[in-house]
């Protein structure tokens, strides 16, 4: 069963049941995913591309590239010039993405022990950081010549923290337990 299913038949009643929402459009809901990656260390264009071509495999789609917004020196950097690559997943596209970071990439992280749920803003968005992209599958068998770290954002629209840590728990996202 895909999380899109899974939303439909298992969270949003569970959720209603716990929060006592009368409308089923009134439960949150994982609005989109964005995924972000820096480059700025990384000098050669070559190993920029390499970058690129990985990330666009994880997230399955087109990432946009990010330019500076004002001259660093000291970071040897000039206005416009490219520091990042991000890209916004929405609808089917984000399902999937979710399924294989909760169900794949974060097992695989070495010594994990759980998501601190201090990674849950007053917004109701999960952040996470990786330090390295081989968790996720799509890079295993790939010849890798770069490695490189990730933050991916879990937008929701839960109106508090609490409803949103609620969420993210019955869609299966390993928290530190209590």
């Amino acid at each position: 069963m895909n999380s899109k299913e899974n939303f439909q038949k298992e969270i949003i009643p569970a959720m209603m049941k716990k929060f006592g929402y009368k409308n089923k459009l009134a439960v949150p809901r994982l609005m989109k995913i964005t995924v972000n990656t820096g480059i700025g260390r990384f000098s050669d264009n070559a190993q920029r591309a390499d970058i690129k071509k990985m990330l666009e495999k994880i997230v399955g789609q087109k990432v946009v590239e990010r330019g500076a917004k004002q001259a660093i020196a000291s970071f040897k950097t000039r206005q416009g010039s490219i520091v990042a690559y991000s890209a916004t997943l929405r609808g089917k596209r984000m399902h999937d993405f979710f399924e294989r970071t909760v169900g794949y990439a974060i097992p695989r992280i070495r010594d994990f022990r759980g998501i601190n749920k201090k990674s849950v803003d007053q917004g109701g968005n999960l952040s996470l950081g990786f330090k390295e992209s081989l968790v996720f599958p799509e890079i295993i068998g790939e010849d890798v010549k770069t490695i490189f770290g990730l933050e991916v954002t879990f937008v929701t629209n839960a109106k508090s923290r609490e409803e949103a840590l609620e969420l993210f728990k019955i869609m299966g996202v390993p928290f530190i337990k209590d």
